[in-house]
């Protein structure tokens, strides 16, 4: 209760300090300047208001994850979802532009494994295991793989074995997802610290010699869902078959292996097809002092295809869609140019967000704040900032105002957003939702990513971080040091 008085004491003055500067005989090199109007502040307070009443992002999730479903990049449901969000930027007035992009075009097909040799095993049986394609694996034989299974809890472990006993099996890292750590809300430190086994597991096995590499699924969740995601062959190994096996099933492997031999047929038939045109869906409220300025709110339109993609990530790309909305339907006018964007290819590529700044890398200095939202929509705390510290500072008077709903916190980070890297790179200052994380990766690039998962409350209280913050950037009186 302390800390809570002495944050409300703190955002109040810095508040008070930024609409109402004291008011001086002579100017004085050491005044205040002011970032937020007062009635810059009136209009924030009105955003909020209307965000944590709409409908809207909801209505696009829904429409998202039901009515076209799972989005990879390169799928007629990835193009008709870009369709569907031109369509409705357009229709709430925004000038729609639709960036042309290749894009990968993978097909995942059919996966199945059995240990067909075990310890204690029933004459005539087999042990069924649950199990997904990484993204951009290459197939088995048609007929399948039928090897030895050696596991390996890391990287460390599978150096430490000896060729032979690696080459002609297959490899399964078992290194386990940290639960405590997601429950302390630090699911993105424990994804981190998995995720690399994802990407680079496969190419590791291949260089002593493995003819696919399993990883144990990255994430929490139980049930027997396995978790895809993207890996990322090495130039210079051999790509071999990969999947993501259930935590549960990485355990039972990891027991047997213990007790004997283990033998597994594995059958995986994904393809790589030739690249396809798609699209970023732009859309722009245009500025009305500095239109050439731009802050953008962002999501990313394409998803696996396991589950619909609701927590990832048609809950970034619909608040994104809301702040729009919202300052459209209260006739606030910017006074730089909002820049919805709905990005294509994030999962397994970043084309999309790659070839926006090749586009526009001549246009940096005119990039004024750029934000992304691809953490679900779990309960927003506040806002992730990468960029020069002062930027905090100035943004306090916004944290008063977003901690009515238990936003208002403020957090220096190293990284806000895949999709908006390279810009961060750029130098322009970058920001994302700080969101409850302790339960998305029991979802994340699961089948259970689904509209059930959204809680619309929490899903508004995303719109209102966003849509407040930015036209709060947006109509900022002073420029963001960089």
């Amino acid at each position: 209760m302390r800390f809570f008085f002495l944050f409300c004491l703190y955002v109040t003055s810095a508040y008070a300090e930024q609409a109402f500067p004291k008011s001086s005989s002579s100017p004085t090199p050491t005044a205040t300047p002011i970032v937020f109007s007062p009635r810059t502040l009136a209009d924030l307070k009105r955003l909020q208001q209307a965000a944590l009443k709409s409908d809207y992002a909801y209505k696009q999730v829904a429409h998202l994850a039901n009515n076209i479903g799972p989005r990879l990049s390169g799928s007629a449901q990835a193009a008709k979802a870009l369709a569907y969000v031109a369509s409705e930027l357009r229709a709430m007035g925004c000038e729609v532009q639709l960036e042309k992009v290749m894009v990968s075009h993978w097909v995942r097909g059919e996966e199945a494994a059995a240990l067909v040799q075990f310890p204690g095993q029933a004459e005539n049986t087999t042990q069924k295991i649950v199990l997904c394609a990484l993204g951009a694996s290459v197939a088995t034989p048609p007929d399948g793989i039928t090897a030895e299974v050696v596991v390996a809890k890391n990287f460390d472990e599978l150096k430490a074995l000896p060729r032979d006993k690696v080459a002609g099996k297959i490899v399964l890292f078992n290194y386990p997802f940290d639960k405590q750590m997601a429950a302390e809300g630090r699911g993105g430190e424990a994804y981190g610290e998995a995720v690399v086994y994802r990407g680079d597991g496969p190419s590791a096995a291949a260089r002593q010699g493995a003819v696919a590499c399993l990883i144990r699924s990255v994430g929490g969740a139980d049930y027997r869902l396995p978790h895809t995601g993207q890996t990322n062959y090495a130039d210079h190994a051999l790509k071999i078959p990969a999947g993501a096996v259930t935590a549960e099933d990485a355990d039972l492997m990891a027991d047997l292996i213990r007790q004997g031999p283990v033998k597994m047929k594995l059958i995986l038939t994904p393809q790589q097809m030739p690249d396809v045109e798609s699209f970023n869906v732009i859309g722009d409220i245009k500025g009305s002092e500095h239109p050439e300025q731009l802050v953008i709110v962002s999501g990313h339109l394409d998803s696996w295809d396991l589950g619909t993609g609701a927590i990832d990530d048609a809950a970034g790309v619909a608040v994104s869609m809301d702040a729009a909305n919202l300052i459209e339907k209260l006739h606030l006018k910017p006074k730089r140019t909002i820049r919805v964007i709905a990005w294509m290819n994030e999962e397994n590529g970043l084309r999309g967000s790659k070839k926006y700044a090749k586009d526009n890398e001549k246009e940096m200095s005119n990039h004024f704040a750029v934000m992304e939202t691809d953490g679900g929509a779990g309960h927003p705390l506040g806002i992730n900032i990468k960029g020069n510290p002062e930027v905090k500072k100035m943004l306090a008077p916004v944290a008063a105002i977003l901690q009515e709903s238990g936003a208002g916190m403020l957090n220096l980070v190293e990284h806000c957003g895949a999709d908006i890297e390279l810009l961060e790179k750029a130098g322009v200052p970058a920001f994302s939702p700080i969101q409850d994380s302790r339960f998305y990766f029991n979802y994340h690039h699961t089948a259970a990513d689904t509209l059930d998962k959204i809680v619309p409350k929490e899903l508004v209280e995303n719109s209102a971080v966003v849509a407040v913050a930015a036209y709060a950037l947006a109509n900022m009186e002073q420029p963001l040091p960089r």
